[in-house]
C-alpha cells in the first residue's frame, strides 16, 4: 500500500508520517495536517455491507495511517470500540420520520466525540512508542461541551499523558459541565474560562504556537498535543462512520451499490462534515453534504456568499456544541479548494485573525458544489424536537434537531428525495431541559435529574451510565480563569 504522508495547510511542513502528525496535533507553523495525496478505498462497498464497525474501521483507517502496522491498528480499534459502547453496532442507524438517523452517541460520554476520542489515546500512545518519544504528552484542549468530557474519559490515567481541558464558563449545558467537573484521574485538569468557546480555542492555539513555551516544555520533559478535531487522529476515525453508514444501508437494502446518499451534519467546528467530505473523496458515492447551523450561522453565510465573517454577536443557544464563530477545520477545506496553495490559505487565515473575515474567489466557490447549507433558530429547533416526537415517537437532542430541521427544509425546497443520513451527534439525555420543554412546557420547572427520569419514562430508553454516574458524583474541578491566565494555569498544573 502506498504510504500517505501529511503536510501543513500553511506550507511549513511536508512529508510528515501519520504517527508524527498525530503526536504534534497542530503543525508548528500553526497549520493543520492534511494528506499530501488522498487515498482511495481499496475494497468494494458491497463487500463492506454486513461487516462490523470494527472491520470497516480497519479498512478505512489503514488508508490514512500507513505507518501503523496491521497489528497495532487492529489493537487500537479493538480496544476503542468495545464494551464501553452500549450497543454492539457501535453506530446504529434508526429510520424515523423520513430520514435515517446515524446514532453516534452510544459511547461512554454519550456524544459523537466518543467515536474518535475512544481511539485517539491508543493511536497517540502507539505513535509515541513508534517514534521513541520519552517526553510526557500533554493534551491541551478547548471544548464547546462534548470534546472535553470525551477527551477526559479517553485519556484519564493513561500512562505518559496529562490532559488539560478549558471550557467556556456558563457556555455549556448543566449536564455537560457536571460530566467534566466530576472527572477522576490524577492526570486530568478541567478549567472554566471567562469567555466563549472561540476565546478558549484561540487561547489554546496561542499556547501551542508559542515557541518560548514549547522550549520550556521540552526542557521540563513535556510535549503538547491536541485532542481537538484539528488533530488528524481525530478526523480519520470520523471518516469511518460515513463509510459504515453507506455499507449498512446497502446491507439493509435501502441503497444499491453506486446509489447516492446525502449526509446532513449539525456543524460547529466543521470537523464532522469535513470527515463526510473526505469519505466522498476516497470513493463513497455521497451526494450533497448539508451543513446545518444554529443561530451562530457563520458557516451558513459562508456557503451562501463566499465570505467568512466572524464579526458578529456570539449567541448562546440550546445547541451549545455549535456555538462557534471560528470553525477551525474549515481551513482544511479552504486549503483544498485553493488548489493546495498554502500561500493563499495563509493570506485568508491572516485576514481572519486581523480583520475577522476573508472572501474566497469565484473559482473556489465553484469547488463547493458538494455542499448545501441551512440553519435553525431556537424556535425552529424546539419545534423540530416536538414534531419528530409527535410523528415518530423518537426524541432528538438539540443539535440533531437543528440538522433534522435543515434537512426537512432542504427536501421541501429542492425536491431532492435522495436517501439521507442525519448525523445524530448527542443523546437527548445531555440536553434534557431543552429537549423536554420543547416537547411540553410542563417540564420547565423540574430540576435537572428529575428531567432525566421524565425523559426515560417518555422515551423508553434506559438512562445512560454516563448520566447515572454523575447524579451524586463529587465536583473535583472548581477552577475558573481569565482568558489571559490560561498559559499560567497550564504551567501550574505541570509544575513548571
Amino acid at each position: 500500500m502506498k504510504e500517505v504522508l501529511y503536510r501543513s495547510t500553511r506550507g511549513g511542513f511536508s512529508g510528515v508520517k501519520a504517527s508524527e502528525a498525530i503526536l504534534q496535533g497542530l503543525a508548528e507553523d500553526g497549520g493543520l495536517f492534511v494528506p499530501e495525496t488522498m487515498p482511495v478505498l481499496d475494497v468494494k462497498l458491497s463487500d463492506l455491507a454486513g461487516k462490523s464497525y470494527q472491520e470497516v474501521a480497519y479498512e478505512v483507517m489503514k488508508l490514512f495511517l500507513t505507518d501503523y502496522s496491521e497489528e497495532d491498528l487492529k489493537y487500537c480499534i479493538s480496544h476503542a470500540y468495545d464494551s464501553k459502547f452500549d450497543t454492539d453496532k457501535i453506530a446504529p442507524i434508526v429510520h424515523a420520520d423520513g430520514a435515517y438517523y446515524l446514532e453516534l452517541f452510544h459511547g461512554s460520554t454519550i456524544a459523537f466525540k466518543d467515536m474518535a476520542l475512544s481511539i485517539l489515546p491508543y493511536l497517540m500512545t502507539t505513535a509515541a512508542r513508534m517514534n521513541q518519544i520519552k517526553d510526557e504528552i500533554v493534551i491541551l484542549t478547548a471544548t464547546s461541551g462534548d470534546t472535553g468530557k470525551a477527551a477526559l474519559a479517553g485519556f484519564a490515567d493513561v500512562p505518559g499523558t496529562r490532559i488539560i481541558v478549558f471550557f467556556p464558563h456558563g457556555g455549556v449545558s448543566p449536564i455537560q459541565r457536571k460530566q467534566m467537573v466530576t472527572q477522576k484521574g490524577a492526570n486530568c485538569k478541567v478549567v472554566a474560562v471567562k469567555g466563549n468557546f472561540d476565546d478558549c480555542q484561540t487561547g489554546v492555539k496561542t499556547i501551542f504556537n508559542d515557541k518560548k513555551v514549547k522550549a520550556q516544555m521540552a526542557e521540563a520533559g513535556f510535549r503538547f498535543s491536541s485532542a481537538n478535531s484539528i488533530n488528524i487522529g481525530r478526523l480519520v476515525p470520523q471518516i469511518v462512520y460515513y463509510v459504515y453508514s453507506y455499507a449498512e444501508l446497502l446491507n439493509q437494502g435501502v441503497l444499491k451499490d453506486g446509489d447516492p446518499l446525502n449526509i446532513v451534519v449539525p456543524t460547529g467546528n466543521f470537523g464532522n462534515i469535513l470527515a463526510a467530505y473526505y469519505a466522498k473523496l476516497i470513493g463513497v458515492p455521497l451526494g450533497k453534504l448539508i451543513c446545518a447551523s444554529n443561530k451562530n450561522k457563520v458557516l451558513f453565510d459562508f456557503f451562501q456568499t463566499g465570505v467568512y465573517d466572524r464579526n458578529r454577536e456570539f449567541m448562546l443557544t440550546s445547541s451549545p456544541s455549535m456555538d462557534i464563530l471560528i470553525s477551525s477545520n474549515l481551513e482544511r477545506l479552504i486549503y483544498r479548494i485553493a488548489g493546495n496553495d498554502a500561500e493563499k490559505n495563509v493570506a485568508m487565515m491572516k485576514a481572519l485573525s486581523t480583520d475577522g473575515k476573508y472572501e474566497i474567489t469565484d473559482e473556489m466557490k465553484e469547488l463547493l458544489s458538494d455542499f448545501r447549507a441551512g440553519y435553525a433558530d431556537e424556535d425552529a429547533t424546539a419545534k423540530e424536537i416536538a414534531e419528530v416526537y409527535k410523528n415518530a415517537d423518537y426524541i432528538l437532542d438539540t443539535h440533531t434537531a437543528v440538522a433534522s430541521y435543515v434537512y426537512r427544509n432542504y427536501r421541501k425546497e429542492s425536491g431532492d428525495e435522495t436517501p439521507a443520513v442525519i448525523a445524530s451527534t448527542a443523546s437527548p439525555y445531555k440536553f434534557t431541559r431543552s429537549v423536554m420543554t420543547a416537547i411540553d412546557a410542563k417540564y420547565q420547572d423540574m430540576e435537572d435529574f428529575a428531567l432525566v427520569d421524565a425523559l426515560c419514562e417518555l422515551s423508553g430508553v434506559k438512562v445512560p451510565a454516563a448520566i447515572d454516574d454523575i447524579r451524586t458524583a463529587e465536583v473535583l474541578h472548581k477552577d475558573v480563569c481569565e482568558i489571559g491566565e490560561m498559559e499560567s494555569v497550564v504551567k501550574g498544573f505541570l509544575g513548571m
